[in-house]
This record gives structure tokens, C-alpha cells and sequence, in this order.
């Protein structure tokens, strides 16, 4: 069973799960709580094995007449800090156009939602490309986007969470969508992250979900851009997700990526994920890293509980 919600089926990651807890006609709220064990061998690096809890999260849905809006309260890691994961607000017109300001996450990258939205419970590319995962990638801006039947793009005018305009200039994020085809979700982006001088950086990403009976099949491919001479990098995945049964599936995923033009590193991912309830998920992964260089590879192996509400 898909008892998780694969991030191209949430448009342009301004929302989280369909589903919520009606308070009035105003409100609404969801959430969830995930908590792992996860064991690492690293060949030349000591070894991790952590039990606990990862992420805490209640989203609170508003919508008042054509304004509607969302505040994403998490704290990750089991610490005691919490934090705005996204709090903002949307202006819709008839026309399709709408204006959303605020902190949100990106619409760029095929696993850019919270771990209650992934078929994995460890991201394809480790932390290097994740400028989608909405724990670690934030922004503060403007979006302008415009919906149809079969498709949408969005515009952002933003910047990191908490930067200042007067050290870095306003990055711009340019996403589309397109449904047009039966089972099929396409995603394209490009990023242009400003920077601060001699840092500057650009981003294209390319993603797509098709549905075939019991299996998901997912791919991505990204390239990024950087200013200094040694960094132009890409990476891809290749994802399928297969329901052996109402409450049973597999997912495999294969990922590759550069950190730069002579680190590369290869990812397979197997990950069983079961559905013990309507609202608690559970999925057991194994997970092999190759870094293409000697002596630095590694072996985890995790269990993640999900409760969703």
C-alpha cells in the first residue's frame, strides 16, 4: 500500500496531506510524528546508530473566502526547539492567477516533501541535492502562479529563511507542471540562486511520476551550475514502488550524483514499507553507497514508524 504521498502529487509543495481534521469551515489541521532506528557502517569513518525520534510536525490549513493559507509547526531531531517549518498565505483570483507570500518550501525535486511524504526513508542523494526537502530548504518570498486544467507554473521571488537582501540578492525559482497525459505527473524548474558574488549558482531539475496498476514509476534528473570551475555536477534517480497488497509495498530507488567534477557517488535503496493501520506506516530500508573511490562506502539499514493525523 502507497501509505505514503510521493511529493509530485502535492502541487508545488505549498501544502501537505489531503487529508486533515476539520475544527470549523475555517480550519483545519494535520500532522504527523516520525521516529527511527537506523544503523550505518562507514568504511573509513566511524559508525552511527541512532534510536529516536526524527520529526514532530502539526499543520494548521486555513481558508477564508478566496485567501487561504497554512502554518507548519515542527521540531526535528528530538531536541525541544520549535520551529516555522512555513507559515503563508494565498490570494486566489478566478482567472487561475494566485499570489502566495510567505515561507514555503520549493516546488523543484522529486522528494521535496517531509519524511510523511516519501516512499524512502533516507533521501537518493544523502543531503547534496536536496534543495527541495523543505526541512532543510526553507525560503522567504513572493510566488506568482497561474493554474489550468492540464498544467500550472508558479514564479518565486525569494530568498533563505532569515537572510538579509542587503549581504544577497533575490533568487528566482521558475516551476512547471503538466497532467495532460493519463497517470503521468511531469515536473521542470530551473533555480537561480544569486548568492553572494563568485558563489552564484543555477539549477535545472526534471522529474516524473507514471502509474501503472500497482506500480509508481519515478524518475529525476538535475544539473546544477556553479560558479567556481570544478563544481558543474548532475545527479538522477530512477524510483518504482510496487503494492504486493493493500497494506504491503516495495520500493527500489537507484540514484547517482557529483559533488564535483571528480567525486561521484552511487545509491541503491530497497525499502519495504507496510501499513499497520490507516495512520501508522512503517518502512524497513536497506541502503548501499559507493562513493567510486576506495575506502569511503557505506551500509545502513533503518526502521522508520510514521503516524499521520
Amino acid at each position: 500500500m502507497k501509505n505514503k504521498i510521493i511529493a509530485t502529487l502535492v502541487a508545488f509543495g505549498l501544502v501537505g496531506s489531503a487529508s486533515a481534521i476539520e475544527v470549523n469551515d475555517n480550519l483545519s489541521i494535520n500532522g504527523f510524528i516520525d521516529g527511527s532506528y537506523q544503523k550505518t557502517d562507514n568504511s573509513a569513518a566511524a559508525n552511527t546508530e541512532n534510536l529516536g525520534l526524527d520529526e514532530i510536525e502539526v499543520n494548521f490549513l486555513l481558508n477564508v473566502g478566496s485567501v487561504s493559507g497554512a502554518i507548519h509547526v515542527d521540531t526535528e531531531g528530538g531536541t525541544e526547539s520549535v520551529d516555522i517549518e512555513q507559515a503563508h498565505f494565498t490570494y486566489s483570483l478566478d482567472n487561475g492567477v494566485s499570489f502566495t507570500l510567505g515561507r514555503y518550501g520549493s516546488a523543484l525535486g522529486l522528494e521535496r516533501e517531509d519524511p510523511a511524504g516519501l516512499y524512502t526513508y533516507s533521501r537518493a542523494y544523502n543531503a547534496t541535492y536536496n534543495f527541495g526537502d523543505v526541512d532543510s530548504a526553507s525560503v522567504e518570498g513572493l510566488t506568482v502562479a497561474y493554474s489550468a486544467e492540464d498544467f500550472s507554473v508558479a514564479v518565486s521571488f525569494e530568498e533563505a529563511a532569515g537572510a538579509n537582501l542587503s549581504t544577497a540578492d533575490l533568487n528566482t525559482e521558475i516551476s512547471v507542471s503538466y497532467t495532460g497525459m493519463e497517470n503521468v505527473v511531469l515536473n521542470a524548474g530551473y533555480f537561480v540562486d544569486n548568492g553572494v558574488a563568485g558563489a552564484e549558482r543555477d539549477v535545472f531539475g526534471l522529474n516524473a511520476t507514471y502509474t501503472a496498476g500497482k506500480a509508481l514509476f519515478g524518475a529525476e534528473y538535475i544539473s546544477a551550475n556553479d560558479d567556481v570551475a570544478a563544481n558543474g555536477e548532475n545527479a538522477f534517480l530512477v524510483l518504482v514502488d510496487y503494492d504486493v497488497s493493500d497494506k504491503l509495498g516495495v520500493a527500489v530507488r537507484y540514484s547517482e550524483w557529483e559533488t564535483s567534477s571528480t567525486n561521484e557517488y552511487s545509491k541503491i535503496t530497497i525499502a519495504p514499507n507496510y501499513a499497520l493501520t490507516d495512520s501508522l506506516g512503517a518502512i524497513l530500508e536497506y541502503s548501499d553507497t559507493d562513493s567510486g573511490t576506495a575506502n569511503v562506502d557505506s551500509d545502513q539499514i533503518a526502521l522508520e514508524l510514521t503516524y499521520t493525523f
